[in-house]
């Protein structure tokens, strides 16, 4: 007879079998937790941090957390978070725009008011300390799926040379058929440009000369008034529009491009503003001549702005009609033509040429302007520049101009596949610009593929680089929590402390006055590895302080007085207690940084000399070295320990 326990010694054995599950079940747990007890005391150890640097996060209050998806330090000291709808589509339906001007030595933060979606814009620093900012979001995107009511491009003819017509939103246009179209966005049509045909006989008289008349024209995106497939066409015909009579119906008209009920991309606006920093408001300037959401936005070495890339105003991407921005006029005039991805990452090099490091942000096709080269304006040419390992997976990468500027070496580091790829790469490569025939060499590999580094230059001619993520917005919970340092001169990676909060898509980092970086961000499209949980925007700020000021902060080099303007010999003279200590000096450009795309930031290095309880520093007298604008100017000593910044406005 098989034995059977009793009641009682089953409840004790199931008793003592579940406690041992449960202790089974919860090791791991517990020795997480101890693990994570462990390791938060390890990284508060003093020696800890001044081997890796050490995080902490910023105290936001409620009313002021904010989706960061720009941010420009200012030569205030404060950093402009812009953030416009955020990437959340029912602030744009409800207008509501942020703007956050954050100071990070009073811990303060303000709102401002901001006039236009900003989403997805260009920004730069202008000569005078303003910043820039120009595009930005008209229209939410739509996709496969989503979209009912057929929409696409209306090209807006107006025959009449007296003047311009104006069509506000909610224009309707209606085809031969009957089928009518209403227009979501306000567009101003010019008037028609007249031109005097010359014509002469075979003795030379001139014949009577007739007018010609060349229509205006501007494109607006229309949708139909009804749902369905009835709205769609292929075909290009001409619509009248609704409400005008007489004259005016005959002078303006629609002709219809590609009308489709087919997946509808963001949309950008024609909008550009100036930032003051010491107003601390936006001020309108003239809008652009073409619409653009994510173009790039790169200053010139004679203070004035290029514009390049960007979907338009029907959602194609701009297919090269780039433009510049002049700060005295405040007005925009055609630029050189040629096609680029979104947010390339274009950076001023010598003679005022442009490199573009194939790195960008997205939108535009695989096999068309993802090859690195020079690009020089004033020619309009470009000269593709070889050797890049993994050539196809630039989107998302980060770069930058390697310290000093002088040695005219630009780094690329990691990236991924175009769109929603799965692909990324550990790659980090070097171009030397000074070469005849520049070719880019491998650097050390990242620890793994990353996405969405983000890559700051230091005041010791390091380069920090945090976070990221392997795959696509941090799919699969694949953010990167690590964070190095690329040293120029050794071609070599070191560790520094790892972050805290995961960042990719969305985040952006930059360079504070006190030499520490500031980190903020992240848009990732799952909250969970499943990928099952829509993802949050990560709004808390993180700011790291590197090894040196853990180091040597009550010993850190001093600068005092000195002007705030260079003067015509191009020499700055500050005082310091103890002349001895200061070994290099920086002139450092302030970020601007969104998308991983950061061509504000550079590092130039200064002559320097010293006289008794003064020192004095040379600025090279090259824009295209030292492009006109404010600078931060640190000193370190012979540790790399970095003074707090100086700014200095350079002409």
């Amino acid at each position: 007879m098989a034995y059977r326990p009793s009641q009682r010694t089953r409840k004790t054995v199931l008793g003592i079998g579940g406690i041992a599950i449960l202790a089974g079940l919860n090791a791991p747990a517990a020795l997480d937790f101890a693990g994570e007890k462990y390791h938060a005391y390890k990284i508060a150890q003093p020696g800890y941090k001044a081997r890796y640097g050490s995080w902490s996060q910023v105290s936001i209050p409620e009313r002021y957390r904010t989706n960061a998806i720009h941010a420009a330090l200012l030569h205030t000291g404060k950093v402009l978070i812009v953030a416009g709808s955020g990437n959340e589509q029912r602030k744009f339906d409800k207008g509501d725009f942020d703007t956050v001007l954050w100071d990070p030595k009073a811990g303060t933060f303000q709102k401002i008011p901001t006039p236009d979606d900003f989403f997805c814009s260009g920004h730069a620093q202008l000569p005078d300390g303003r910043l820039l900012v120009a595009g930005g979001t008209a229209r939410y995107e739509l996709l496969d799926g989503e979209v009912d009511r057929a929409g696409g491009g209306m090209r807006v003819k107006n025959e009449n040379p007296d003047k311009a017509v104006h069509l506000r939103k909610g224009t309707r246009f209606r085809s031969p058929a009957g089928v009518e179209y209403v227009t979501r966005f306000d567009v101003t049509v010019p008037e028609a440009q007249r031109s005097f045909d010359i014509t002469y006989d075979a003795r030379g008289v001139m014949q009577p000369w007739r007018t010609k008349v060349t229509a205006g024209e501007a494109r607006v995106f229309v949708e139909a008034v009804d749902k369905g497939p009835r709205s769609v066409t292929e075909h290009q015909a001409q619509y009248a529009i609704v409400g005008l009579a007489g004259e005016d119906a005959d002078n303006t008209y629609g002709l219809s491009e590609k009308i489709t009920l087919e997946k509808q991309d963001f949309q950008g606006i024609r909008a550009a503003y100036e930032f003051d920093p010491v107003a601390e408001r936006y001020l309108p300037v003239g809008p652009m001549d073409k619409a653009r959401w994510y173009p790039t936005l790169v200053g010139l070495d004679d203070g004035r702005v290029l514009a390049v890339s960007g979907l338009n105003d029907v959602g194609a991407i701009d297919p090269g009609d780039n433009e510049i921005y002049d700060p005295r006029t405040r007005s925009w005039t055609p630029g050189p033509t040629r096609y680029f991805p979104t947010y390339p990452a274009l950076f001023l090099t010598q003679g005022g040429k442009l490199f573009y490091s194939a790195s960008n942000a997205g939108y535009g096709p695989a096999d068309k302007g993802r090859e690195a080269g020079i690009w020089d304006l004033r020619t309009n040419t470009f000269t593709k520049v070889p050797g890049l390992r993994d050539a196809d997976e630039t989107e998302t990468s980060a770069s930058l101009l390697l310290p000093p500027a002088q040695d005219q070496k630009v780094m690329v580091l990691g990236g991924g596949g175009v769109g929603e790829s799965e692909k990324s790469t550990p790659r980090t490569a070097v171009v030397d610009l000074k070469k005849d025939n520049p070719v880019f060499e491998d650097g050390p590999d990242l620890p793994r593929g990353t996405r969405y580094l983000n890559s700051v230059i230091m005041p010791d001619d390091t380069v920090f680089t945090s976070g990221g993520s392997e795959d696509y917005r941090g799919r699969g919970a694949s953010n990167i929590l690590k964070a190095q340092f690329y040293d120029p001169k050794a071609n070599a990676f070191r560790a520094a402390a790892d972050p805290t909060v995961g960042r990719n898509y969305h985040s952006e980092a930059l360079l504070l006055p006190d030499g520490r970086v500031a980190t903020f961000g992240s848009d990732p499209l799952f909250d969970d590895r499943q990928n099952t949980k829509l993802g949050h925007f990560e709004q808390r700020m993180e700011i790291f302080t590197p090894p040196a000021l853990h180091r040597n902060a009550a010993a850190r080099p001093e600068l005092a007085g000195g002007p705030q303007q260079l003067d015509a010999g191009r020499m700055v003279t500050f005082r310091t207690a103890h002349p001895e200590r200061i070994a290099e000096a920086r002139l450092m450009r302030p970020s601007a940084v969104t998308h991983t795309t950061d061509v504000e930031q550079r590092s130039i290095e200064l002559g320097m000399t010293k006289s008794g309880d003064a020192v004095t520093f040379t600025v090279p007298d090259d824009p295209a070295l030292v492009p006109p604008g404010w600078y931060m100017l640190f000193v370190t000593d012979a540790e790399g320990t970095p003074s707090e910044a100086k700014w200095l406005q350079v002409g």
